[in-house]
């Protein structure tokens, strides 16, 4: 026992190692992960300034453009990374390698929560300093409670459909595309997400990063609350039930895929 935990724990640090030094070495992915999105960022800003809206609008956008950095390491970096390990061929080293797929994921999940939080905080920095964004935060641990359990809601799912993923071959890439837009407008990216209405709100609520975002907006800005779709403390009950519930479903999704791929015949070949 002791020794399958320290098996995993070297694989799950391997896994992250890649993410934290690997993924930095390369100056042109820091230059387009980091610049484009605070020009699309920057975009939404001065649509709410043509528009004379509130400057907390303005804040909105700056916290959710520095939220997609998540997202789009979650669709790329996590949902879609077994598939790119099948087309290299490193998935078969994954199956008869005695860990987890679980300890794999998990790497995948610290090393990518480092690598897009460095991508967020300069849109975060340099889009508040550009914009002059005043911040008046009414819960400093409320505000990191929830963002910690966005992370852990949100990568339990990128772990949910990474399982999905192994299988569909190149629909993975199809998929990541069609899922990258939806949820920018479910998630309210660029807006409050009270804004789509009490039913399309609770039905975005699945995803966390909609109550994550739409509860730190809540506690970093003065009119937050007025603008916010459920009370705090419920958001934070909700993305507690949503970090258990996708980090259950992914195991048992990881089990089944995997035991019906072998029998299949489909986890180590390129089906078209």
């Amino acid at each position: 026992m002791k020794t399958d935990l320290k098996t995993n724990l070297k694989s799950i640090w391997a896994r992250a190692y890649v993410r934290i030094v690997g993924a930095n070495r390369e100056p042109s992915w820091i230059l387009s992960e980091t610049v484009l999105p605070l020009l699309n960022t920057a975009a939404f800003v001065y649509v709410y300034k043509a528009l004379n809206a509130p400057e907390e609008y303005i804040g909105f956008v700056i916290l959710g453009g520095a939220m997609t950095a998540y997202w789009m390491n979650v669709l790329w970096s996590m949902a879609s990374q077994f598939y790119w390990e099948k087309e290299m061929g490193n998935l078969e080293l994954y199956l008869i390698a005695p860990i987890s797929r679980m300890s794999i994921l998990l790497g995948m999940a610290i090393g990518g929560i480092f690598y897009a939080t460095l991508r967020a905080l300069v849109v975060f920095i340099f889009g508040s300093l550009l914009f002059q964004v005043n911040f008046i935060i009414s819960g400093v641990w409320e505000l990191f409670l929830i963002f910690i359990l966005t992370m852990i809601a949100l990568y339990g799912m990128g772990m949910f459909f990474a399982s999905m993923f192994m299988l569909w071959g190149r629909e993975a890439w199809h998929t990541s595309n069609l899922f990258q837009e939806p949820i920018y407008l479910l998630g309210g990216f660029f807006f409050p997400v009270k804004t789509l209405g009490y039913t399309v709100a609770m039905f975005a609520s699945a995803i966390p990063i909609s109550l994550g975002l739409d509860g730190m907006r809540q506690l970093s800005f003065k009119a937050g609350k007025t603008l916010g779709f459920l009370d705090v403390k419920i958001e934070i009950l909700l993305l507690l039930g949503l970090s258990i519930f996708y980090i259950w479903i992914s195991h048992y999704a990881l089990l089944f895929m995997e035991n019906l791929g072998k029998k299949q015949g489909r986890l180590t070949l390129k089906w078209q």
